[in-house]
């Protein structure tokens, strides 16, 4: 069997999701994705996939939400205006399909990816990191620590 990514699952700070499909997504670049284990307290050992940086452009397609992703505020004003609201995604898994089903929703494997994360205040909810444009019906997210969406899109 040979994995086939069919989605991004991007999970934000306070436990929302939001799932875009492939066919949604135009540049993607996920840049130096590094394997790293470790544990918080007493839990289980844990492998986890930190990267150096995120790019992603996502079509006007995608913004909403399907019915089992948890965030309520994204069916009331979409998922663009949400991420523009709130820098505040954490981590995303890549979802994989069957390479000889790719149109099956059964998910046979994904791989969690954190981001770069730096609190903007106190409350630690809002990604120093994170920046975000909406241009010709599609969002632009850039999610690095040296630039920002304005430096990766210029012409956006």
């Amino acid at each position: 069997m040979k994995k086939v990514m069919a989605s991004l699952k991007f999970i934000f700070r306070n436990g929302e999701t939001w799932t875009v499909s492939r066919e949604h997504i135009g540049d993607l670049w996920i840049k130096q994705v590094t394997t790293s284990y470790g544990r918080i307290g007493n839990s289980e050992f844990q492998e986890i996939h930190p990267c150096e940086s995120l790019r992603i452009e996502i079509f006007q397609e995608a913004d909403h939400v399907k019915s089992d992703d948890i965030n309520l505020g994204g069916i009331e004003a979409g998922m663009f205006d949400r991420v523009a609201k709130y820098q505040d995604i954490e981590m995303m898994d890549i979802l994989y399909v069957d390479e000889n089903h790719p149109k099956s929703d059964v998910i046979v494997q994904s791989d969690r990816i954190y981001f770069p994360y730096k609190a903007m205040d106190t409350d630690g909810n809002d990604n120093e990191y994170q920046t975000s444009k909406e241009s010709d019906g599609c969002l632009y997210v850039v999610i690095d620590p040296n630039k920002s969406v304005a430096d990766i899109y210029p012409n956006k």
